[in-house]
């Protein structure tokens, strides 16, 4: 019998991923499509995770998030969270390490919006706020479909990163990943084609689902 516990605990982790990563990427993703000055700067540090190796992210991450790092320490004393070893830290470095999948796509999707739609809202009165909600978001759904998909579909297949930084604690940090590795170290390969398996059946579904209903 298969312990399905890895699988819920990765999905758990792309769930509450993506749910923040969407909160957080809809106003950056928005500032860099429509700030009238091109922010380099901004857009190197967000596109960092696809160009830096997983492991190097998740080292850096162990240094500056340790419980005895000026960083761990400070964020313990306000919010009573440890960052290494748990399932907040995986969450953290998955924020960091998923955050190109969701804000690009959503850069896009504002970046594509005819800007005389914009400015009729404008004109009829809408606030920025309610141009935003009732003008672009809806014609952007493709682009909000994919970032979404690709950030889920990012997280559950991480592996250096969380590695690193949450190790493999069952129950606690051992995501499916971590399992695969776990199982082939112990030249369990059933056990590895299952978790493996089950990762490629959810994430080629997801995709699916979204080109279906763009």
């Amino acid at each position: 019998m298969y312990e399905w516990q890895p699988i819920i605990l990765t999905l758990q982790l792309a769930v509450v991923t993506t749910v923040i990563l969407f909160v957080l990427s809809v106003p950056i993703a928005y500032w860099l499509a429509f700030s009238p000055k091109k922010h380099l700067w901004a857009e190197a540090i967000i596109l960092l995770p696809l160009v830096v190796p997983p492991v190097v992210l998740g080292f850096y991450l162990l240094l500056a998030f340790g419980k005895s790092s000026f960083m761990g320490k400070l964020l313990y004393s306000l919010t009573g969270l440890h960052f290494v070893f748990t399932f907040e830290g995986l969450v953290l470095a998955s924020l960091i390490y998923s955050l190109p999948f969701m804000v690009k796509p959503l850069q896009s999707g504002f970046e594509s919006i005819p800007k005389r739609w914009i400015e009729t809202a404008y004109c009829l009165g809408k606030s920025k706020w309610q141009t935003l909600y009732h003008v672009m978001l809806p014609n952007m759904k493709f682009s909000i479909l994919s970032a979404i998909a690709l950030s889920f579909a990012h997280t559950v297949g991480e592996f250096g990163v969380v590695l690193m930084i949450g190790g493999s604690i069952p129950g606690k940090t051992k995501v499916a990943s971590i399992a695969i590795y776990d199982a082939v170290q112990s030249l369990d390969y059933p056990l590895a084609n299952f978790y493996a398996a089950v990762l490629v059946v959810i994430t080629f579904v997801i995709l699916l689902c979204v080109y279906k209903r763009s």
